[in-house]
């Protein structure tokens, strides 16, 4: 247990480091917030690797007549921490981000104009069945469950992991839940890391032991703070996502390691028949090296995929 001394040192640093870690890109420079990922140091997040991105006839005339007539498409996205999608500047609220650079880079591909509305996690998927958006990005993996109401549109691979606070030493990767056992796990609202810690309570009353409590956070920054001052004791996100935080020395945090992979995709109403096209634009990217490049900029290169696919089934 921390010391009530302690605890009041925590929140005075958290309160000093958040609006650094949540709005500009978890570093002390909001024009250097590249991810630092497994795969080594990004790039600034101010490289512009989609400007010289050229239109595809081809994948083009796969879109549906009435969305090439209208020039445009509306994109749901979720914003939080880098490196999927941010804030580097809150004065200007210019976004950035993996799933930013993906959005517009598609986007010129088929020749379409972005109106992209920030929007929370938990309520882009329900607003693509309702029509509000075309696409949702938020850096959606790619579930069974899903899939079920949901179509996507692979363009990446990440999935899910844990981090605890740098001087929790003795804590080791978590491999199976019974780890988790009697500790309070924080994660965000409406994930599917939610998902996977709610569905599987069992696992330590079926072993004998105190079961794990789940606190779900909307926001990103209150996730943070949770673990920053002990009243969370692991939390569980993005691969990617814990990477980069745990490269912030600001953070306090530690990556302990990968947990489940997930293809992450362009989410769109079920039936939608606008993942022909997109699907097409991604390959496009792969194929003239505008992908890797995106992957680069934010140090993410181990979450390449080989190619884009329309609503594969869940990694086992």
């Amino acid at each position: 247990m921390r010391t009530t001394t302690a605890r009041r040192r925590a929140a005075l640093a958290a309160a000093v480091l958040l609006p650094a870690l949540a709005l500009a890109g978890c570093g002390s420079d909001p024009k250097i917030a590249g991810a630092a990922g497994a795969s080594g140091a990004a790039a600034p997040a101010t490289q512009d690797v989609v400007s010289g991105v050229a239109k595809s006839e081809a994948a083009a005339a796969l879109l549906p007549e009435e969305v090439r007539a209208a020039g445009t498409i509306r994109f749901g996205s979720s914003f939080g921490v880098p490196p999927t999608a941010f804030y580097p500047d809150p004065a200007t609220k210019k976004p950035a981000g993996i799933d930013v650079d993906f959005t517009d880079a598609v986007a010129k591909v088929l020749g379409l104009t972005v109106q992209r509305e920030d929007a929370a996690f938990e309520t882009i998927l329900p607003a693509l069945d309702s029509g509000k958006f075309d696409v949702g990005t938020g850096n959606f993996g790619v579930t069974a469950a899903r899939l079920r109401t949901i179509d996507f549109v692979t363009y990446i691979d990440d999935g899910q992991g844990f981090a605890v606070r740098k001087d929790d030493t003795e804590r080791r990767p978590v491999t199976d839940l019974v780890q988790l056992c009697g500790l309070t796990i924080g994660t965000g609202a409406g994930t599917t890391f939610e998902t996977t810690l709610n569905s599987h309570r069992n696992v330590c009353t079926d072993a004998g032991k105190k079961p794990y409590e789940v606190k779900a956070f909307s926001e990103s920054g209150a996730l943070l703070t949770g673990l920053q001052q002990g009243r969370i004791d692991v939390e569980m996100s993005t691969i990617n996502g814990l990477r980069h935080q745990a490269a912030q020395e600001a953070s306090g945090t530690r990556f302990l390691g990968e947990f489940h992979r997930l293809d992450v995709g362009f989410a769109f109403k079920k039936g939608s028949k606008l993942t022909p096209a997109f699907q097409a634009a991604v390959n496009q990217l792969i194929k003239d090296g505008t992908y890797q490049r995106i992957l680069a900029k934010w140090g993410v290169a181990d979450s390449a995929i080989k190619e884009s696919q329309i609503s594969p089934p869940e990694h086992p």
